[in-house]
């Protein structure tokens, strides 16, 4: 099917009974009763939960989707939408509130579409990650709010330039061949972040998320790893190095996903701007430093892209129809996009889970891990891959599989215990260096302001 014809058919599919939705900016209590309606409307598919508070004390809640809520169900992938990192940034904030609308609307009225998302997928949406920020940036209203005003938490902290600076350590570790995935956290780390990061940490440590989407605002582009470059020379937005991950390919799918389905975003000119498809390599358009969507790429199994989606960080509420309708097949086309690759088991002898086991792929230097029950999930292009399962105390296990365009395909693995070695063989081999002692061969760099994600 032609690129462009596929929005549009996905469009038609939700456009049967539509629900009127109320079009207003949320303050803080207006959007907990908004999250609180939709779960009352909606009960057996939705549970609202806090990962944390803010500074000034206020829940960051989730509201979640799926046929059997607060459970994990095994070769379910988990998928998540963060709106409102910058609290003046406030577009994503009420389309995420829409989309909750939405898809409990739609799973009441039957819609075969939105019925099998949530059945198939497990979906977390938090609608503000910066609520003491927004308050700030409300007061002003969007006639007269300060590009910047509210912009940081509550603390005066900009919380996408909060998380911990992973991309020094693996630039470094790639020097030395070491990975680029699952790096471990400094030391310290808990003592550097504000809040509303430690609570976002604890919460993607605690989830086997697979796919995310942070929602901004002041441009309109789908923006993808890696935000920092490796030379840090280069210091203004103005000069630019593009700086792939070994996914290139696969983020520039997902972020052409959501660039298509979006009603002007693929045309590339926007805000003054232009980039070719509606999207951009992070670092390719300024590089920033201890970013959230990095930070989920080298730290978690979770490919996360930025979305800007308005000129406007405080568009006024009579456009905000317009913005809906503009994005509304983007947001769930993208989570759609969670069901492709592969996925299956990790398991013993005995059937049974082996959690944290590494998923390798041939020409992919970048490896995932298996969940608490054993399970996985690799986001991959279409094509035929090498992948091997490998997990300590077990024989490795190397497969051949193709990958369609459409589900993923299943490919489960069931690893043999090693035999028990003599102890002069348990010595380890190599000299592979641990975190403390990577990051004292690291020098610390001062990171760069940013004007936009």
């Amino acid at each position: 099917m032609a690129r462009w014809l596929r929005p549009l058919v996905g469009a038609l599919l939700l456009l049967e009974g539509a629900a009127a939705l109320s079009f207003l900016h949320h303050r803080y209590e207006e959007l907990v009763q908004a999250l609180f309606r939709v779960q009352s409307q909606c009960p057996y598919v939705t549970r609202i939960y806090s990962i944390g508070r803010s500074v000034e004390g206020r829940h960051l809640y989730v509201l979640e989707f799926s046929d059997y809520p607060g459970i994990h169900e095994p070769l379910e992938p988990e998928f998540k939408y963060v709106g409102n990192m910058h609290g003046n940034e406030v577009l994503g904030r009420e389309l995420l509130l829409q989309l909750s609308e939405f898809l409990c609307e739609e799973y009441r009225r039957g819609n075969e579409r939105i019925t099998r998302l949530i059945h198939d997928t497990r979906i977390h949406i938090m609608p503000s990650m910066n609520p003491d920020g927004y308050e700030v940036a409300a007061k002003q209203g969007p006639d007269s709010n300060g590009y910047l005003t509210g912009r940081n938490n509550a603390n005066g902290v900009d919380l996408n330039r909060n998380f911990p600076d992973l991309n020094t350590l693996m630039y470094y570790s790639r020097e030395i061949s070491g990975p680029n995935h699952h790096i471990p956290l400094p030391d310290n780390w808990k003592s550097q972040v504000e809040p509303e990061t430690l609570a976002v940490i604890q919460w993607i440590s605690s989830y086997n998320f697979v796919l995310s989407a942070n929602l901004h605002g002041g441009a309109v582009v789908a923006n993808y790893p890696y935000d920092k470059s490796q030379d840090q020379r280069f210091r203004s937005h103005r000069r630019t190095v593009n700086t792939p991950t070994p996914d290139d390919k696969l983020f520039q799918k997902l972020a052409k996903t959501y660039s298509y389905a979006h009603s002007w975003m693929h045309r590339g000119w926007n805000c003054g701007d232009y980039f070719a498809d509606g999207i951009t390599n992070g670092a390719s358009w300024y590089s920033l430093s201890k970013g959230m969507q990095d930070f989920n790429y080298l730290y978690t199994n979770c490919f996360e892209i930025t979305l800007e989606l308005s000129c406007n960080k405080f568009p006024p509420e009579e456009d905000l129809e317009r913005q809906w309708m503009a994005n509304r097949e983007a947001l769930v086309s993208f989570i759609e996009e969670v069901h492709q690759g592969i996925k299956g088991m990790v398991s013993d002898e005995n059937n049974n889970g082996i959690a944290g086991a590494v998923i390798s792929v041939r020409g992919i230097s970048h490896d995932i891990t298996s969940g608490d029950m054993g399970d996985y999930f690799r986001l991959l292009l279409p094509g035929t891959y090498t992948v091997t399962a490998s997990a300590e105390g077990y024989q490795p296990l190397t497969v051949t599989t193709t990958v369609g365009p459409a589900a993923p395909s299943l490919v489960h693995f069931q690893l043999k215990q090693e035999a028990v070695r003599k102890p002069a063989e348990r010595k380890a081999s190599g000299t592979r260096m641990n975190n403390k002692a990577l990051q004292k061969k690291v020098v610390p760099r001062a990171t760069r302001r940013g004007t936009q994600r």
